[in-house]
């Protein structure tokens, strides 16, 4: 696999940078990036059927298509969650990416909406839904859970309806986040670009198949069924080809940054070799570190007066690549961090999570709690 990350047990506090550290890409054998192509729906589940269109029917030959072109690339390989019209429960859908040890999951959808006139196509990532707009779309995709035999036992209570319920999927994923931002940009990006489509953004929200995904994840809207235009559009051969190509290309191109990063960045490739060989019981002086909570990660720049971030004060602003990240606080103890981190939850950002600093670099912060609490 091209996998540039090995799988490791998640804990909230995980920083992105752990992750890369732990999953190590091979420089001498760049082998296939996996991707599985999730057609939403199907089977007993039509999805949506603005216009009298099947959002089922759409997604599974625009995803099939998809497949069909990423396979012109020798080194992707592609895994379907479903070929053909049948329903797949949305467990079973992650789990065929988690089996697979995917680079990439993306989850193929069409919207709906009360207004005729609302169009456009989106991508969306796992976290917090920042608006009503955004809960609605979650809570119309996870209701399919519905359809499913002993779904309370096997979500474990999750109500799609409750906007409560929805907020507690963040996040088992948050530490992929910002590659999934990456993904869903560089497919939005290309939606602009090559097709002119109205830019719907990149947005977050809390998808129960996102949730349950252990590599970078993507919901597309491809657009709305309930606008008559669109929906012909996408239910059209045409429509589906241009489409396809388009999110294809978009995924190509965020294999193709993926592998250039590494390649480039030697040094972060040196430092995971010598941080392998660090055991956590070693003796270290621990007066560099620092701990922080990352409230947020974005493709987006903002200003940090306390305003945009719920009057919380000493937030910072780092870039890593094309992602910005937002930090509150600055504390020399792990158990001050904690303290930190419920403060940040009770101002909104329920996905905060602990990262750890040293000389103010990031570090992996399972290699210093145990001393540090």
């Amino acid at each position: 696999m091209f996998g540039i990350y090995k799988k490791i047990i998640f804990t909230v506090f995980l920083s992105s940078l752990s992750l890369f550290l732990e999953r190590s890409y091979s420089q001498n054998n760049p082998s296939e990036f996996i991707v599985v192509l999730d057609a939403g729906h199907g089977g007993h589940d039509s999805g949506n059927t603005g216009n009298g269109f099947l959002e089922k029917k759409i997604a599974l030959q625009t995803s099939l298509q998809i497949g069909n072109y990423l396979k012109n690339n020798s080194n992707i390989k592609v895994i379907y969650t479903r070929n053909k019209d049948r329903f797949v429960k949305l467990r079973e859908r992650a789990a065929i990416a988690n089996r697979s040890d995917a680079d990439l999951f993306i989850s193929i959808h069409c919207d709906a909406f009360t207004s005729s006139k609302v169009y456009g196509a989106g991508t969306f990532v796992l976290g917090l839904h920042r608006n009503a707009d955004n809960l609605r779309i979650a809570q119309k995709e996870n209701s399919v859970i519905f359809l499913e035999e002993n779904y309370r036992s096997n979500y474990e209570g999750f109500d799609p309806n409750n906007p409560e319920s929805v907020i507690s999927l963040v996040l088992m994923q948050e530490t992929y986040l910002e590659q999934s931002i990456e993904a869903a940009n560089t497919i939005q990006k290309s939606f602009v670009k090559n097709l002119n489509r109205k830019d719907r953004t990149v947005k977050q929200a809390g998808f129960q198949v996102l949730r349950e995904t252990y590599m970078p994840s993507v919901l597309v809207e491809l657009g709305f069924l309930t606008n008559k235009k669109e929906g012909t559009y996408l239910n059209s051969k045409a429509g589906q080809k241009e489409m396809s190509e388009t999110i294809a290309k978009g995924i190509i191109n965020y294999r193709n940054n993926l592998v250039s990063s590494v390649f480039k960045d030697k040094k972060i490739l040196t430092e995971f070799d010598q941080k392998q060989k660090i055991e956590i019981k070693n003796k270290k002086n621990y007066t560099d570190i620092v701990f922080k909570i990352q409230l947020l990660a974005s493709s987006k720049s903002k200003s940090i007066r306390k305003s945009n971030f719920k009057n919380l004060n000493n937030v910072s602003k780092s870039k890593d690549g094309k992602i910005y990240k937002y930090y509150y606080g600055r504390v020399k103890t792990y158990n001050e961090a904690k303290k930190l981190k419920v403060k940040a939850e009770q101002a909104g950002f329920k996905d905060a999570f602990i990262v750890a600093f040293e000389n103010e670099k990031k570090i992996n912060i399972s290699q210093v709690i145990d001393n540090n609490n």
